[in-house]
């Protein structure tokens, strides 16, 4: 787990399926300082991954990352977010079903909310024939993810390439 705090970073959390995948995309990424997998958008305080897992928390698996702005627009992040996952499946993505596997954004900011909802827009056009069931809501608490999940996919040596845009 990786932390940043500087700042001239920025927050993100997005939520789109299982947060290991989501993870591995967003750590490629230039501009990115740090990662964290966990659980938001619940009603349980400091769940763990089988309480999540149940369905019964409200939480999704997320990822909260810092990141440049300078380096990396917020936009871009969101350009990123829609292409990673199917945001026209609710609470799905691949084979993970359940609530805690919902998209979402949850944003940290009104500039963060406007972007949000104006990337959404525009990502609507791209699935003219399926609607986007992507929220975007306030971020509330984050509760990181167990250590073992933390960065995972690299635990496994999967290859890692830097994203472009």
């Amino acid at each position: 787990m990786t932390s940043h705090t500087g700042n001239n970073l920025s927050k993100a959390t997005f939520a789109a399926g299982c947060f290991w995948g989501v993870e591995a995309h967003f750590m490629r990424v230039e501009g990115v300082k740090g990662t964290t997998v966990g659980y938001t958008g619940g009603t349980l305080v400091d769940p763990t991954y089988k309480q999540v897992c149940s369905g019964g928390t409200g939480h999704a698996e997320a990822i909260e990352f810092f990141f440049d702005p300078n380096e990396v627009h917020y936009d871009q992040l969101l350009d990123l977010f829609w292409t990673i996952h199917n945001p026209t499946t609710r609470n799905r993505q691949k084979l993970d079903v359940g609530t805690q596997y919902r998209s979402a954004v949850f944003f940290h900011s009104p500039e963060q909310e406007a972007a949000a909802l104006a990337s959404k827009e525009r990502a609507q056009g791209r699935h003219r024939w399926r609607r986007i069931v992507t929220e975007i809501t306030p971020a509330t608490v984050f509760y990181p993810a167990e250590d073992y999940h933390q960065q995972y996919l690299d635990k496994l040596k999967m290859p890692r390439r830097k994203a472009a845009f």
